[in-house]
């Protein structure tokens, strides 16, 4: 397991984070999904989970016990994210997006410079304790730290938004941005679009014998005919493709040389898989 607690200023209240947060998830989202995207649920996959508690307060990132509420077993890691001077992305970066270049008109906040922190006022802080767990023996450090990577990107990204969209939120309320949020949800799903499942589930019962096997493993329904294109013509003879029967040498003898194909067999000096 691997914890991690993000702090990220923004020039913004709490109060009108709260909205520009909400407005900022629905129009990433809304731009970032291609049609024929979507969620795909894998039961045979590793333990995985990632959990993220937020707080927000209006101040520069200053309060160090504000998840101290709960005692935690494991050290924690503190990330501060500046929205103007961390590196993002390149595939990512829009300079209409860049917080040092970027003016709002509403509220004539912007061009952030060095040090900001320090002399913005209203300044709020996002304080985020992210934990991520991948209980796997050989890869959990890697692909721990490689989540985290990508949450702080997405962090860093999302929050550079959220500002630069400042002038299109920040009339909005709360019940305006739920509006939003509803809109904007409609018709990202319109945008995905709609396609067959590509398991279909019959509800006709099985024959005994195929529902012998376990509950969790995949089923084919059975048929007594086989299909046309596996099907023999009628008007010549099915051609045999073994011997009626086969011979086994005896393994009492010490000379028999009968062995499995090599195909799946490890040798002493190959490493077997775990």
């Amino acid at each position: 397991m691997l914890l991690k607690e993000y702090r990220i200023c923004m020039p913004l209240t709490v109060e009108e984070y709260r909205i520009g947060q909400l407005y900022m998830i629905s129009k990433h989202s809304h731009e970032q999904s291609e049609r024929g995207e979507g969620v795909e649920v894998c039961s045979f996959l590793p333990k995985f989970s990632i959990h993220v508690e937020t707080k927000y307060e209006d101040n520069k990132g200053i309060n160090d016990n504000i998840f101290d509420t709960e005692p935690r077993d494991e050290e924690t890691e503190v990330c501060f994210i500046d929205i103007a001077y961390d590196e993002i992305p390149e595939r990512y970066y829009k300079e209409s997006e860049d917080p040092r270049y970027f003016k709002s008109e509403k509220t004539t906040r912007g061009l952030l410079k060095e040090g900001w922190r320090d002399t913005q006022d209203p300044i709020m802080c996002s304080y985020k304790l992210v934990t991520v767990k991948f209980e796997v023996w050989g890869l959990q450090t890697r692909v721990e730290q490689f989540v985290h990577k990508v949450v702080r990107d997405v962090l860093l990204l999302g929050h550079r938004q959220a500002f630069a969209w400042v002038d299109e939120w920040i009339d909005m309320t709360i019940e305006e941005v739920r509006e939003y949020e509803r809109a904007t949800q409609e018709a990202t799903n319109k945008k995905l679009g709609t396609f067959p499942p590509a398991i279909s589930i019959s509800e006709k019962p099985l024959p005994a014998c195929a529902r012998s096997g376990t509950s969790s493993a995949p089923s084919t329904p059975l048929s007594t005919e086989a299909p046309d294109f596996l099907s023999v013509p009628k008007d010549r003879p099915r051609k045999k493709s073994a011997p009626e029967t086969l011979t086994l040498p005896d393994p009492a003898r010490r000379d028999s040389a009968f062995r499995l194909p090599s195909l799946f067999s490890w040798g002493p000096s190959t490493p077997q898989p775990e």
